[in-house]
């Protein structure tokens, strides 16, 4: 299984990806699974969230920029309101 990848990147380097137009997605404090289909990355705006993928935990918060990789199965803990824009990569 590949890895959760969670950078901070420069405002510019945001830019230069079309963080901004992408879609934004909001959820309130919950505890869910996901699959993601495709890759998906994606620039944390709001929140705290615990992704838990295998033995594995992330702690991501306002300023992360993730990828998710293709196929990941995980838990999401959102800890606090979350908003985030997001792309899908196929």
């Amino acid at each position: 299984m590949e890895k959760i990848a969670i950078k901070k990147p420069t405002k510019e380097e945001l830019e230069q990806k079309g963080v901004f137009s992408w879609p934004i997605w909001e959820k309130e404090v919950s505890r869910f699974r996901w699959f993601y289909e495709k890759e998906e990355h994606c620039y944390i705006i709001k929140g705290e969230v615990t992704v838990e993928a295998g033995s594995e935990k992330y702690e991501i918060k306002p300023g992360d920029y993730v990828i998710f990789p293709k196929g990941l199965r995980c838990i999401w803990d959102i800890k606090s309101f979350c908003q985030k824009h997001y792309d899908f990569v196929d």
